[in-house]
């Protein structure tokens, strides 16, 4: 029994090495399988604009009605989920990647640490957004790809310092890596006494209401404008 348990722990060791996103794999199918597959109706039904900003990630991209309109003139699609996590988005990268010729890809994921008993911790962040990253880089190898900072919300301020934190180890990842950016969004979100801006947010002080997503298109494109050629 006892060299059995080893050998269930040295084959579950390999398997996780070879895919980081294996002991996330099951729940978040069994979670997201029936949105990841709405998605790739859209797949099917609509056309890409050339030259296109891919978005991927959780709610705050879902609910961004008005992206297209915020974004102009760069061309947008827009395909998040729920309450994504970069635990679950792992899982389903490859499928809400591979069937666009983005020209760049945008991510936005504020759900690993929330406050919640299953928080990540700051470092696993980074590492599950490397793994994420290693993932895109199998067939898209050069395109740009830019991770927006997580937002301060009133909601979630009581764990800002850990969330805080997961954005600056994933700003100097991306300070170091070729064909990585990131967005600091911050500073915009935070009012003159260092809390949320609540006039930013919705009532329920997380999701961004209209004012809101029109700051985060205007910091989205200055960085955008800044390091691509239109």
């Amino acid at each position: 029994m006892f060299l059995n348990a080893i050998f269930v722990t040295l084959l579950f060791a390999q398997v996780t090495a070879e895919d980081p996103f294996a002991p996330y794999r099951q729940a978040a199918e069994e979670r997201w399988e029936k949105d990841i597959r709405e998605l790739e109706s859209l797949d099917s039904r609509e056309t890409d604009p050339p030259d296109a900003i891919l978005f991927i990630g959780s709610s705050s991209i879902r609910m961004w009605d008005s992206m297209a309109e915020d974004m102009v003139p760069w061309p947008t699609i827009r395909r998040g989920y729920g309450g994504a996590k970069l635990s679950d988005l792992g899982v389903f990268v490859e499928r809400l990647t591979k069937p666009h010729a983005f020209r760049a890809l945008v991510i936005f994921v504020a759900n690993d640490i929330s406050g919640g008993e299953q928080d990540k911790s700051p470092e696993k962040v980074l590492e599950l957004y490397q793994h994420i990253v290693e993932k895109i880089r199998k067939s898209r190898p050069t395109e740009p790809i830019y991770f927006v900072g997580i937002t301060p919300s009133s909601s979630r301020f009581q764990v800002w310092p850990e969330i805080r934190n997961a954005n600056q180890l994933i700003r100097k990842y991306c300070e170091s890596s070729p064909h990585l950016y990131y967005i600091d969004t911050a500073q915009r979100y935070l009012n003159a006494e260092g809390m949320p801006n609540d006039a930013l947010f919705k009532d329920d002080k997380l999701h961004l209401n209209r004012q809101g997503y029109k700051l985060w298109g205007e910091i989205i494109q200055a960085k955008l404008n800044e390091t691509l050629e239109q």
